[in-house]
């Protein structure tokens, strides 16, 4: 891992970050997703998740965290209600490092910045979606502790996309 652990902060994003927020969005949707989501499609949702998107959504309320190490935006993660009919109430909707930071174990404090956020909110169980096809997210899950409770198919760019559900009691 890179320098220490006193030096990686999770906190509550602010309207400064937004800029720091789309640009980590951008890196890693482009790591994860490059060759799963057609491009043309992927470049398109990427440009809408620019800072003013970001601005929007911190300022709307909306759960987001922001990981910082040594002073530099890393990561984010955002986190609430369940979306879906499941018999968890809490769900991390999004949860994403720059490529520079991916595995020196930064996912690890994110992910339990989430569900103490969501334990705060009394949102007892966890639902975190990944696409099949993204086997890094997909084998991040199952290393926290997180069993294949469903499936679903999303259409994207015209591509039908295989989503699994991860869950924890």
């Amino acid at each position: 891992m890179l320098g220490s652990s006193s030096e990686i902060k999770v906190r509550k994003s602010k309207a400064a970050d937004a800029a720091g927020l789309a640009d980590v969005f951008a890196q890693s949707w482009r790591l994860a997703y490059l060759g799963i989501i057609p491009h043309a499609h992927l470049d398109d949702l990427i440009r809408r998740r620019g800072p003013g998107w970001w601005l929007n959504s911190i300022r709307s309320g909306d759960e987001v965290l922001t990981l910082t190490f040594a002073g530099k935006i890393a990561g984010y993660a955002t986190f609430g209600r369940v979306r879906a009919r499941a018999p968890f109430r809490g769900e991390i909707y999004e949860l994403y490092l720059a490529p520079t930071y991916q595995g020196l174990g930064f996912g690890e404090h994110l992910f339990e910045a989430c569900r103490h956020g969501l334990d705060e909110k009394g949102l007892r169980g966890l639902l975190v979606w990944a696409l099949k096809d993204n086997e890094g997210a997909c084998n991040f899950y199952g290393r926290r502790g997180g069993r294949p409770v469903g499936k679903s198919v999303e259409k994207m760019g015209g591509v039908q996309l295989e989503k699994i559900a991860f869950g924890w009691d």
